[in-house]
């Protein structure tokens, strides 16, 4: 099958549409992820969303939880720090089988990542072509063909930038909660609030509810704040900028595995909080995004 055709049965304009005039990927909704806790994170390019998504993955294995990251991205490169190396994606081992998902073997597109964690890229559609949906349903329609999520207890879905089509917003129509990474500054909150309008159109139709923000690389949260109080939002985990975190992706590690400096205990009991506070049950938030004009008079500095 070629990846650049998607077909018309998976993107259609939805008797149930998202918003006015929206045309959707339709995921087969025989194809569920089962029991485990989803979560999708989302944020602006660049904010640090694989970051975090490896970290806060090993924060859930180091509470005994059987964990799985989906990275949702082209540049598949969101285990690396968790796997040491950039795996080839689902697309990839799809495409040296003609598309014949039966002749795969687990091993073909799951790898052993630190502490236990399993790891997928899912990589993507060449550039132009295709859609991210596509890709997404297939990655998920793989892991439910060979059994891996039966005995998975955390799925994280490590989305690319901004959400701005129904492909990149598919692995919303699995997660219980979507997360949002920003940093105290107008450009990611700008995208943060567009986010915030895509999870509440995709709760109209799935069970997907916005969990809440993880504030990062951000030592001051005063704009998060701001914009939170008049959304209804509220911020889980702030992750200071540091610089050992930078370096950490330079030496292909996670922050768990980094020297425990007092700095370096700090993320990490913020993410083993972050992680036990999702588990419990994050409460589901209403929030009522902001016009972007009205964006622009609400953040700035006094």
């Amino acid at each position: 099958m070629n990846i650049s055709t998607v077909p018309v049965s998976e993107i259609r304009r939805d008797r149930r549409a998202d918003g006015e005039g929206s045309v959707q990927v339709s995921l087969d909704p025989r194809v569920s992820i089962g029991n485990a806790k989803v979560f999708a994170i989302y944020g602006k390019g660049g904010i640090g969303k694989s970051t975090t998504s490896s970290n806060l993955s090993v924060a859930f294995s180091k509470l005994g939880k059987r964990v799985l990251q989906i990275g949702c991205d082209p540049k598949h490169d969101s285990t690396f720090t968790l796997t040491k190396r950039l795996m080839p994606t689902v697309i990839d081992v799809l495409e040296t089988v003609d598309f014949h998902s039966e002749e795969l073997r687990v091993e073909d597109f799951v790898f052993e990542g630190y502490n236990g964690v399993m790891c997928v890229e899912a990589g993507g559609p060449p550039a132009g072509t295709g859609c991210g949906g596509y890709v997404v349903g297939q990655t998920v329609k793989l892991l439910k063909e060979h059994h891996l999520l039966d005995e998975t207890d955390v799925v994280i879905f490590d989305v690319l930038g901004d959400v701005v089509c129904g492909g990149f917003a598919a692995p919303l129509q699995h997660a219980d909660r979507a997360l949002i990474v920003t940093a105290n500054d107008f450009d990611s909150i700008f995208a943060m609030n567009r986010i915030v309008q895509a999870i509440g159109a995709k709760s109209k139709n799935y069970k997907v509810r916005l969990g809440g923000v993880i504030a990062n690389r951000s030592d001051a949260t005063d704009q998060i704040d701001k914009f939170n109080a008049q959304i209804g939002l509220k911020t889980m985990a702030q992750i200071p900028s540091l610089d050992v975190i930078r370096q950490s992706r330079l030496k292909k590690a996670t922050l768990f595995e980094m020297e425990e400096t007092p700095e370096v205990k700090m993320v990490q009991a913020e993410y083993l909080q972050l992680a036990a506070r999702l588990w419990a049950g994050a409460e589901p938030l209403e929030c009522s995004p902001m016009k972007d004009r009205d964006i622009f008079d609400l953040l700035g500095f006094d």
